[in-house]
């Protein structure tokens, strides 16, 4: 097992902070020399003789701390803060290009495209986003009220956008699933918050500078080690999710084929609304199921998880479920495992609950979402297009897309839900696009150390890290 330098990582990278209230900051570096001296302030550590908030990392806690600050840092951001033109050049094409050079690539096309974005998403403006997670509103302000005068002051940053995301009642997201169970374990990380059946994730399929998932394959680790090492890359997105749609095609698929709704709400997501999963209770919600083991399934027999009902034909859980698609698990899938296309993910919803007796209240619901891996390429991207958006996912899905984050805005989207004893699936028609993007961005998030590098306080590197 590696020993990680666990003061060195962004805490939200190997840990669920599991706090009810997210503020994220869209900022823009507008003194490069400023700007990197607010960086280093959030790194100081021991030596910070101010109540400057500081970066959360991995260090092992006892006690919940009242608030967690984390980092992203975008090409433009990392241009902006001088990075030499080598080190620029070291970083992988597809975070070059960013999250609108990368759009068509992952379905952000139409109403998700680039040109609908807000907050200055799709502007070359956006260097930063600060990510503050805290446990009481209180919390949140005070921390705030110290951010703002920190990057504000001296014009070093200027605030582009804020986006404020709130945990709902019972850990549910805007479309009643209960969420939040599926995370990787990572070796030499964390104890999971959940229990995960799965083999552990090696290191260097979320970390740089340590053996990925590929046999004798190391990522390449950008320019210099120092800057690199122990980072990784996120793909931060503002989801907003059309209840009132998802919740009439319920309703018209009820009518159609007279199955219960919430049975057809179990089958979309591969998961009963409180987050027991098709495999382990097929026919009902299985509230039995303790909170602990909804977690402890898999789609075929494993050495993980011996006894799993084998589903390869996806009688249980479909084959094209939600759930399914962005977590294989043991499945045969496009991209030949689904172990090694994993992703961590982060993040809370925004806006109110929604309200069934009051569909048309016009108010954007949705998501905050931040998904983290080595590889924006062969992990974010290839579950966006290859899984998500194409049938080549897993055999017999025809031309169909993820029915809950697909682009179903075509006129033949369709769900099908395999039936034992039939040889034709069930086809569920009348999908549309229940998630739109409505801004993202591609984000390194760099190690402790590397942000003492960028903000030029190249003494501290020598020194022991707080």
């Amino acid at each position: 097992m590696p020993d990680l330098p666990h003061p060195d990582i962004q805490g939200f990278i190997l840990r669920t902070y599991a706090m009810p209230a997210l503020r994220v900051f869209a900022l823009k570096a507008a003194q490069p020399v400023a700007a990197k001296k607010f960086l280093g302030e959030l790194v100081n550590g021991a030596r910070n003789t101010s109540d400057a908030p500081q970066l959360a990392t991995a260090t092992e806690w006892t006690v919940k701390p009242p608030y967690c600050l984390n980092i992203g840092l975008t090409y433009s951001g990392l241009a902006a803060l001088g990075l030499s033109a080598s080190s620029l050049a070291s970083f992988p094409e597809e975070f070059a290009a960013g999250a609108v050079g990368r759009a068509e690539q992952v379905g952000d096309i139409g109403e998700s495209g680039p040109e609908n974005w807000k907050g200055q998403f799709a502007s070359t403006d956006l260097h930063m986003l600060l990510f503050l997670f805290a446990q009481d509103e209180d919390v949140l302000e005070k921390v705030t009220t110290r951010l703002r005068v920190m990057y504000s002051s001296s014009g070093a940053i200027l605030e582009l956008s804020v986006h404020e995301g709130r945990r709902l009642p019972e850990s549910k997201a805007h479309f009643g699933y209960r969420d939040g169970f599926a995370q990787p374990t990572i070796e030499g990380g964390l104890p999971p918050a959940m229990p995960d059946v799965l083999p552990k994730a090696p290191t260097g399929e979320f970390l740089l500078g340590h053996p990925s998932q590929y046999s004798d394959f190391t990522y390449p680790v950008p320019i210099p080690p120092v800057l690199g090492e122990n980072g990784s890359f996120g793909a931060f997105r503002l989801l907003a999710q059309d209840c009132h749609g998802f919740e009439q095609f319920l309703t018209e698929a009820t009518a159609k084929t007279g199955l219960d709704r919430e049975f057809i709400a179990a089958k979309l997501c591969g998961r009963w609304r409180n987050g027991v999963p098709l495999s382990l209770s097929p026919d009902g919600p299985g509230e039995q199921i303790p909170m602990e083991e909804r977690n402890s399934f898999d789609y075929v027999p494993s050495d993980s998880v011996p006894g799993a009902f084998d589903d390869t034909r996806g009688y249980r859980c479909p084959l094209g479920a939600h759930i399914r698609r962005m977590n294989p698990r043991h499945s045969v899938v496009a991209g030949n495992s689904g172990l090694k296309r994993r992703i961590i993910r982060r993040g809370l919803p925004y806006g109110p609950s929604y309200d069934p007796s009051n569909p048309d209240d016009g108010i954007e619901r949705g998501l905050l979402g931040l998904f983290i891996g080595v590889s924006l390429k062969d992990q974010f991207e290839f579950l966006m297009s290859h899984w998500a958006n194409k049938g080549s996912f897993a055999p017999g899905l025809r031309s169909t897309r993820d029915p809950v984050i697909g682009d179903n805005s075509v006129s033949d989207a369709a769900f099908l839900i395999p039936v034992e004893g039939q040889r034709r699936p069930l086809e569920l028609a009348g999908l549309s696009r229940f998630v739109t993007c409505r801004g993202a961005a591609y984000c390194f998030l760099p190690s402790a150390t590397a942000i003492r590098y960028i903000s030029g306080l190249s003494s501290s590197l020598s020194s022991p890290l707080p």
